[in-house]
């Protein structure tokens, strides 16, 4: 299941200060809280949902990852490697208690808002785009540019949809202000509610002439290149999210994000295991009966030598550490893995033939010396285990 943006879930702007993301966190906190909705499972999990986005976002470094990497910077949980998936409501009242103030379990009752207008701030619908890498951009990173189609904002109007600065009148439904409150009657006491107007989406004012480039949407159908930053360490099916980058929004407000989802070319010299890579490495019999040093290349380019040790046999295995991709937070990097096969070639000369027949009869090459061989036999343990 797609996690949702942690912004989204807030209702906050990507710009949001600190005292802003915690006061969005404590109204959606106490509209989902648990004495409030008893019994209702959504508004729990919405309750849990609202306390892992305060989680990352409430966080300098956490918030820094989600902003350049989504989800995937945070942990395949998406609340810093642990998530509230496992924590029941204590626990979260535990780590946040002090953000509820005197609104404990059982302490509802006068719920309302503050007085003053609230004008609703619309935002962009997120762009999401596939970007194609090779495993030698994924280990260096990489600049691309991108031309994407997308809504951008109308350069008649500005973005506001009306043909001038005169072109507007009051909502008459929430007289300006944006929203409508309701009041109901609940167990709990009266419940006062508020919600965007329906008339004006919550901008508090309605439009009298519209911009005739845009047709009063305030944004129009364009092509934009766009310089994306691609860290060394991504991987496919990770997601990269770039704050702003999305479609315009309608009548202004904010834009949408760009959601740019990572595919993984393969090479062909090199299997990825994580962020490990391995290479195999193709040796003659003479080069693995008698040792021999080979150059292989890195993935980064340049080459880096490999000793082949007298009598190794295929499918041996060398480790050359930190020489593999590095980690796409910057913490460490995997290993090279070099796997050695014993290339057996199937069309010989006579003269080849009448050497290995010779050989054959050597006691050196009699197979049943494999079995006295203690390194041969560990060896093909491991090979098959």
């Amino acid at each position: 299941m797609t996690k949702r943006d942690y912004y989204e879930i807030l209702e906050v702007p990507k710009n949001a200060t600190k005292e802003e993301i915690k006061k969005a966190y404590r109204k959606k906190a106490l509209q989902y809280h648990p004495d409030r909705n008893p019994g209702d499972k959504e508004a729990e999990e919405k309750f849990k949902e609202a306390a892992e986005a305060y989680d990352v976002l409430s966080d300098d470094e956490k918030r820094r990852r989600y902003d350049q990497f989504g989800h995937a910077g945070v942990g395949s949980s998406g609340a810093g490697g642990g998530g509230f998936e496992g924590f029941d409501i204590e626990d979260i009242f535990s780590r946040f208690g002090d953000i509820f103030g005197d609104f404990g379990f059982g302490s509802f009752g006068g719920f309302g808002r503050s007085g003053g207008s609230r004008q609703r701030v619309n935002k962009g619908t997120n762009l999401r785009i596939k970007v194609k890498l090779t495993l030698q951009e994924i280990a260096t990173g990489v600049e691309k540019k991108i031309k994407v189609r997308k809504l951008v904002q109308c350069s008649a109007c500005n973005g506001t949809g009306a043909k001038d600065s005169s072109s507007y009148r009051e909502c008459p439904t929430c007289n300006g202000q944006g929203y409508v409150t309701r009041v109901t009657r609940t167990i709990l006491g009266h419940m006062q509610s508020t919600s965007p107007c329906p008339t004006c989406q919550g901008s508090g004012r309605i439009i009298t002439h519209k911009c005739s480039k845009c047709s009063g949407e305030g944004v129009v159908h364009d092509e934009e290149v766009i310089s994306i930053n691609i860290p060394a360490g991504v991987a496919e099916g990770m997601q990269l999210s770039m704050s702003g980058k999305g479609n315009a929004a309608r009548n202004g407000g904010v834009p949408g994000d760009l959601i740019i989802l990572i595919e993984e070319e393969k090479h062909p010299d090199y299997i990825r295991e994580d962020n490990n890579l391995i290479y195999n490495l193709i040796v003659s019999i003479p080069q693995a009966i008698l040792g021999s040093t080979v150059e292989i290349p890195l993935i980064e380019g340049g080459k880096v030598k490999v000793k082949i040790d007298p009598g190794t046999t295929s499918g041996k295995l060398l480790r050359i550490r930190g020489k593999g991709l590095q980690e796409v937070q910057g913490y460490g990097r995997g290993d090279l893995i070099v796997r050695v096969i014993v290339y057996i070639p199937t069309n010989i000369s006579k003269e080849e033939r009448k050497i290995l027949e010779k050989l054959e009869e050597s006691e050196s090459f009699k197979p049943e010396n494999a079995k006295k061989d203690k390194n041969f036999m560990e060896h093909f343990k491991k090979y098959f285990s």
